[in-house]
């Protein structure tokens, strides 16, 4: 079939149409910081009012930060972080020049919803002594980590006491001071730059591995609660925000209140007016918008929202800016109260000429802390490089440090492993770059690899060449989808299956055996401890080479505690798509480390096949191609009103992909933009379930046989399937097994309905056919990523419902990604002093 013709009118996105949550406050941040890179799942689908075009994008990426706070954020009304745009920014698939025309099938089902906020895990695990849930552990997990770096930081910057004994590098300095003084060693000696600090391996287990029991995580005193509740009452909150608040500020809660309401804002879902209608009714006419308090507390907040949108810093101006939206009359100085209080870090980079002459972070970084000093202030009479001043959250400043240091850590360390031929022998066997790969990984600790999602038989190949060496290897994805699909590949590869450079081997959906599964786990369950190896008593993973998938989903506290689990020698291989959503969390982990060069960077040459394959490639190139599609491989549906996208949407899902493919609905996955807005997820499923399985919504609006995403920790989106309802909640079968959700927690934050999702969802899934709903007023928030992302979710079919016309191939070929703002580039290249390694000669240059 032909591609449809482009329509002559570029519409721009429409006004949202889910409840506004203070999306100028969020846009505020958002737009400032230049938008998020990934679509603002939680978004609407037409943005808020002031983004339009690529501003749109922008807003709509801030909002986005993916799946995860933001989405929840923005729906509970915690606002802000939506940017409206969100649901705009997953809006994007149309034809121009894609393909066969024809309304023709496509659809689907399963995908994740956003995230759920601290807040509500900790809310739920009020009851002392209940197990971990998932979102628990991992939030336990990061608090872990940021401990264990405060303690790191702490112990490098403290002195020694008086009369204490030295220990550490102070006792060897010591040492080889006296040891120059005796005529021991040499003076210059003394001097020479020490070898990488090196931290063992654990050595392999005697017997089978046993797991640590479970552990709890207590909720907050009942009479703690009670005193919050007490407290919120008299400033007209209302009592659910108790136990949350409870949560958020502590058992000092009661007192912090009192002392500063504006603290409220730290507890997810409080926007800046319910802090300000809460601090008027505690402090009567001792509030005021100028109050030092409030100033730091919309500091802090803004901040936070601008991470849930992906970043993990601001520009002084554009935090400044936004701080006067929210009728801050002093914004520098509530910033640097913010600085001077702790509350926030400021830094300066220094900036150099990118590739494309645009200022951007240079290798020597000089970041500076806390301090009072203004962050927008130079010493007078130097003119040195120039600078950016960058304010964050702790949290992420830490998350960024700790991950530069373990990547630096981690590509000194000498290799460890086979020293014989035998990798030199089976790279010669494998050839094309998966014998670039396992060379790469032969001679370092820390390699990144490229390609999509035929090249993963690349990062099997080794995998399966490292096991038959004798060491012990993990790999983790981001899907338990993913986990299987990367298992089978495994097994393939140690039975001597398809090459990895096979492009027409077979890519269905296929379950490892158990041997191979235990090898294989998703990033969350690795460093949960609940599946993968096992850790030493210094929390080291037990494991000789570790191939992290879809390394593009990694944010930087995941990445942070990735690599801070791993031990010296140990061998560390990302790989990943560069054309997918980043992810869903703060952050630009994959594409900072890309661009910093600090260690081998491997580019497949495996394509992927048929006439996906080609317009998939042609989309990450830049260029929206039209394709041969013999078997409709590719339909395009043109459509004029979001009304008529959702009815033939329906009857793609419904009648024409099982018709013409026998796929049936449960199979077929619809994408599209947002949750908002009258083609968005909400409208989509609305019309999906009347179709597909009606009935009455008796448990919280779900009923059985319904499709969902659950959503049990920020990032992670499961589909599911509603199996029933009981006392404790609502039972839901997901990979993995069966999860009961409290009926306290049945909305939107936690389950959604599932046949129709964002794209920041379905990554790193795959389905037999998928249908992307681009409707007109999507067309502002759409790029090159999230286009790439929903076309290729698709396995054998994809359908475009199209109705963007030439804002489609127009957002593909000048709109790359929506940006965010980082650190960790800078980082990476400040310590560097020698060169970095040569790219690959396959690797594409910019």
């Amino acid at each position: 079939m032909n591609a449809e013709p482009a329509l002559a009118r570029d519409t721009e996105p429409g006004p949202p149409e889910e409840p506004a949550t203070d999306a100028a406050d969020t846009d505020a941040v958002a737009a400032e910081a230049g938008g998020p890179q990934d679509p603002a799942e939680s978004g609407d689908l037409g943005g808020s009012g002031d983004s339009g075009g690529s501003a749109a994008g922008r807003d709509a990426e801030a909002a986005g930060a993916g799946e995860t706070t933001a989405d929840e954020t923005a729906e509970t009304g915690a606002g802000a972080a939506e940017e409206g745009a969100t649901g705009a920014e997953e809006g994007a698939a149309g034809a121009e020049g894609t393909t066969p025309a024809a309304e023709e099938p496509a659809s689907g089902t399963e995908g994740p919803t956003s995230g759920t906020e601290e807040s509500a895990s900790g809310a739920e695990a009020s009851t002392p002594g209940a197990e971990l849930s998932e979102a628990e552990a991992e939030l336990q997990a990061q608090r872990e980590l940021r401990a264990r770096i405060e303690r790191r930081k702490a112990e490098k910057q403290s002195a020694p006491e008086a009369g204490t004994k030295l220990s550490g590098k102070a006792a060897d300095l010591l040492a080889a001071v006296r040891a120059v003084e005796s005529g021991e060693r040499p003076a210059d000696s003394v001097f020479a730059e020490p070898a990488a600090p090196r931290r063992a391996a654990a050595p392999p287990s005697p017997g089978p591995r046993t797991r640590p029991a479970p552990r709890t995580l207590e909720g907050p005193a009942p009479e703690v609660v009670e005193a919050v509740a007490a407290v919120l009452g008299e400033g007209g909150a209302p009592a659910a925000l108790a136990a949350p608040t409870a949560v958020t500020l502590g058992p000092e809660a009661p007192e912090l209140l009192r002392a500063d309401p504006w603290q409220l804002l730290q507890v997810p879902g409080v926007r800046p007016d319910h802090a300000d209608g809460f601090a008027r009714a505690l402090l009567g006419g001792d509030s005021s918008p100028a109050d030092e308090r409030r100033g730091r507390a919309l500091t802090t907040w803004l901040l936070a929202q601008a991470a849930a949108a992906g970043h993990t810093a601001l520009e002084a101006p554009q935090l400044t800016e936004a701080l006067a939206r929210q009728s801050v009359p002093d914004p520098e100085a509530a910033v640097q109260s913010a600085i001077a209080e702790g509350d926030i870090l400021v830094f300066q980079d220094a900036l150099d000429q990118g590739p494309s002459g645009s200022p951007g972070p240079a290798g020597g970084s000089a970041s500076a802390a806390g301090g009072s000093a203004s962050p927008a202030e130079a010493p007078e009479g130097e003119q040195g490089p120039p600078v950016r001043v960058l304010l964050g959250l702790e949290r992420h400043a830490l998350a960024e440090e700790s991950l530069a240091d373990g990547v630096a850590r981690l590509a000194a360390s000498p290799t460890e492993g086979p020293a014989d031929g035998s990798w030199e022998d089976a790279a010669a066997r494998l050839g094309g770059s998966a014998a670039e790969l396992v060379r790469a990984v032969a001679g370092h600790c820390l390699a990144l690899h490229t390609g999509g999602e035929t090249a993963h038989r690349e990062p099997a190949a080794l995998l399966a060449l490292a096991r038959a060496s004798g060491l012990r290897v993990c790999a983790a994805a981001h899907t338990p989808y993913g986990a299987r699909q990367f298992a089978a590949l495994l097994e393939r590869a140690e039975s001597g299956g398809a090459k990895p450079g096979d492009a027409a081997a077979d890519t269905s959906t296929e379950s490892g055996s158990a041997d191979f599964t235990e090898a294989v786990t998703t990033v969350s369950a690795l460093l949960r401890g609940a599946a993968g190896p096992a850790r030493d008593g210094e929390g080291a993973l037990a494991v000789d080479l570790l191939v992290v998938l879809d390394a593009p989903q990694l944010d930087v506290e995941t990445a942070a505690s990735l690599v801070e689990a791993l031990p010296d020698g140990a061998r560390l291989v990302l790989s990943g798509d560069p054309a997918v959503l980043w992810s869903a969390g703060p952050g630009r982990v994959f594409a900072d480390l890309l661009a910093a060069r600090r260690c081998p960077h491997i580019a497949s040459r495996t394509p992927d096949p048929g006439p996906l394959g080609e317009l998939t490639s042609g989309i990450g190139a830049g260029e929206l191609l039209q394709v041969e599609a013999p078997d409709k491989e590719v339909v395009i549906v043109p459509v004029r009103e979001p009304a008529e996208a959702v009815h033939r949407t329906v009857q793609l899902v419904a009648d024409s992909v099982p018709r013409t493919f026998g796929v049936p609905a449960g199979e077929t996955q619809v994408i599209t933009v947002g949750h908002g807005g009258p083609a968005g997820t909400q409208a989509l499923n609305a019309a999906l379930k009347e179709r597909l399985n009606p009935g009455p919504g008796r448990f919280g609006g779900f009923d059985p046989g319904d499709r969902v995403v659950h959503t049990p920790a920020p990032g992670l989106a499961v589909p599911g399937v509603v199996a029933g309802a009981e006392a404790e909640g609502l039972r839901l079968d997901c990979e993995g097994g069966t999860v009961v959700v409290p009926k306290d927690r049945v909305g939107p934050e936690v389950v959604r309905h599932g046949w129709a999702i964002t794209a920041h969802q379905a990554v790193g899934r795959r389905w037999p056919t998928v249908v992307v709903v681009l409707p007109g007023d999507a067309a502002g928030a759409l790029t090159r990523s999230w286009v790439y992302t929903a076309f290729g979710r698709g396995e054998r079919h994809l359908s475009v419902v199209h109705g963007v016309e030439a804002a489609l191939p127009r957002a593909v070929a000048e709109r790359p990604v929506k940006p965010r703002t980082s650190r960790l580039e800078t980082l990476l290249r400040a310590p560097q002093e020698a060169p970095a390694p040569p790219p690959s000669r396959d690797e594409p240059t910019s």
